[in-house]
């Protein structure tokens, strides 16, 4: 019997279908459980710390405090937690704003489901999954700025040390337990990583590292 814990996900979703959609896959799938279903950033301040989700979804286009406000309030409240936008805008700039107050990743309403399930585990494990569109439109900018005619900036003995034990396969919070930091300081730690080397996952990561 498998005895570890279901990924605690919460739903942070003002359109009442789709958030009953998304808690109903949620309560669906054996290797997750549904911590909390909030329809306004509000509502996700004053009840998530409670239910304490590792993984959160959160809608860009909330009503009152804004999608990008409430990543910011809940990345406060709640460190160690995954935190994935879930939108319908395509926009570089609302990904880098989203990215830049906390988020961990970036997913178009349109995903298929199979991905979403994906996405939890990925970002519970420590990654920052982000739509394929999305990372297209990520690169685009990067080369708009003119990122990759520099050198690839490297990486800090740290987040090598972050990046070489998700590489063997440990979680997060196992990484964190071998580094004697916090789960939080590892998932900054892959953002980091993810922007330094234009990733978007360890694999991809560890290969430009290789690259380099």
């Amino acid at each position: 019997m498998n005895s570890t814990p279901p990924i605690r996900v919460a739903v942070v979703e003002d359109n009442p279908q789709f958030r009953d959609s998304l808690a109903a896959l949620v309560r669906a799938t054996g290797d997750l459980a549904l911590a909390a279903a909030c329809p306004d950033a509000e509502q996700a301040v004053r009840e998530l710390p409670a239910a304490n989700p590792d993984v959160v979804f959160i809608d860009i286009n909330l009503p009152g405090q804004s999608g990008i406000e409430c990543v910011g309030q809940v990345r406060r409240l709640l460190p160690e937690a995954a935190l994935l936008m879930l939108t319908i805008e395509q926009s570089s700039r609302r990904l880098m704003d989203s990215l830049e107050a906390g988020a961990d990743g970036y997913l178009l309403k349109t995903t298929p489901t199979q991905r979403l399930l994906e996405a939890i585990r990925e970002a519970h494990t420590g990654g920052s999954p982000i739509s394929s569109s999305m990372a297209r439109l990520l690169v685009q900018r990067f080369r708009g700025e003119g990122s990759f005619t520099k050198p690839v900036h490297a990486l800090s003995a740290r987040e090598e040390e972050i990046l070489r034990l998700l590489a063997r396969g440990s979680r997060a919070k196992e990484v964190a337990e071998q580094l004697d930091i916090s789960v939080h300081t590892v998932r900054a730690g892959v953002r980091s990583i993810y922007r330094k080397l234009h990733a978007r996952s360890v694999a991809e990561a560890v290969a430009k590292c290789r690259e380099g």
